[in-house]
């Protein structure tokens, strides 16, 4: 009875383990797909800043995605660079919404390129 109790115990212990290494994969997915999507949403938002003449509504809504996507991985994640590269993207998406609130028909969206291609970087390392 007593190696059965030892047997489970293992197994149970082994199955923890294997569920924290699980939970580490499965934030780092979260953070590449994560980190695609907002590379895909920077795509937009440069259409969408070329464009403006024609929508200006478009780069609101590409920034709106930048942000939503930047709110989703910061809840899923407790890493410290991570948390600086989304605060570090969050400042930039900031930046671009008042230039675009104060008139400016063509801000410069490089500071979110940049920011995004840290936090692709911050994910895959």
């Amino acid at each position: 009875m007593r190696r059965i109790a030892l047997a489970a115990a293992g197994a149970t212990l082994a199955l923890t383990a294997t569920m924290v290494g699980c939970s580490a994969v499965d934030k780092a997915v979260d953070c590449v797909q994560t980190a695609d999507a907002i590379a895909s949403n920077v795509n937009n938002l440069q259409q969408a800043v070329s464009n403006a003449a024609n929508d200006p509504t478009q780069a609101d809504k590409a920034l709106d995605d930048i942000s939503k996507n930047l709110t989703s991985l910061k809840d899923k994640t407790d890493n410290a660079d991570l948390d600086k590269s989304i605060d570090s993207l969050n400042t930039a998406v900031d930046n671009v919404r008042s230039s675009i609130k104060n008139g400016d028909k063509t801000p410069d969206i490089s500071p979110v390129a940049d920011a995004a291609s840290e936090l692709g970087k911050v994910c895959t390392s």
